[in-house]
């Protein structure tokens, strides 16, 4: 069995005012605290709306045969990372969504039904109480309304594969191409000419003492 709402949920909404005759309209704005885990607002390690950082909402609640009838628009403020600097960013976000929250007398052909009387319940979402919960309607809006793959500009150079510099602070940064087949010869050559140095160094010292025998 589902747990009461809680009317004081600044996501709960009470549609006692709205009654149920069809047709009805109702007004709201509102600013709530987006919630933190598990109810987040956003892509874990990806971007967000904080956790109480504001949320605007535009609400129209209009009642139908069925239930009541949620309209809205969200406004808010994410943070994340740009998948391309890594640099910290922050973006604005505005999502629309509708969601008939049913009646828990009324199946959506206005028959007598039950919470948990067929499959369908699973997806739906109901009026309990003449209360309403928006959270899950809200973050799945939120979500959707976020970019995958956040970035702090749309020309945003990034870094460079090789070292991992940022590309903005050094427009003309770049690395000399090298074909692999001549760095090995390249190491190879360099470890011939250091075994050379190591030869002639070693000669002097044996060339001194035939000298010194030579004047004896």
């Amino acid at each position: 069995m589902n747990a009461r709402l809680d009317h004081r949920n600044p996501l709960v909404f009470d549609t006692h005012e709205l009654g149920r005759r069809p047709g009805a309209l109702q007004r709201l704005t509102r600013t709530v605290s987006a919630p933190g885990a598990p109810a987040a607002f956003g892509v874990e390690g990806v971007i967000g709306v904080p956790e109480g950082a504001p949320v605007e909402l535009d609400l129209r609640l209009e009642s139908v045969m069925e239930g009541v009838l949620v309209t809205g628009t969200s406004r808010a403020t994410a943070e994340g990372e740009c998948v391309r600097c890594l640099e910290p960013l922050r973006l604005d976000v505005e999502a629309d969504f509708q969601e008939l929250f049913s009646y828990p007398d009324a199946d959506d052909r206005g028959r007598t039904a039950e919470p948990g009387d067929d499959a369908e319940d699973e997806e739906r979402l109901f009026v309990e109480d003449d209360l309403f919960d928006l959270e899950p309607v809200l973050r799945d809006a939120v979500v959707l309304a976020l970019p995958m793959q956040p970035v702090c500009r749309e020309d945003c150079p990034g870094l460079c594969p090789d070292c991992g510099a940022r590309l903005e602070e050094d427009p003309d940064h770049h690395h000399d191409a090298v074909d692999i087949r001549w760095a090995a010869l390249q190491g190879l050559a360099e470890s011939i000419r250091d075994g050379e140095k190591d030869d002639m160094s070693g000669d002097a010292p044996g060339s001194a003492r035939v000298d010194e025998k030579q004047e004896k």
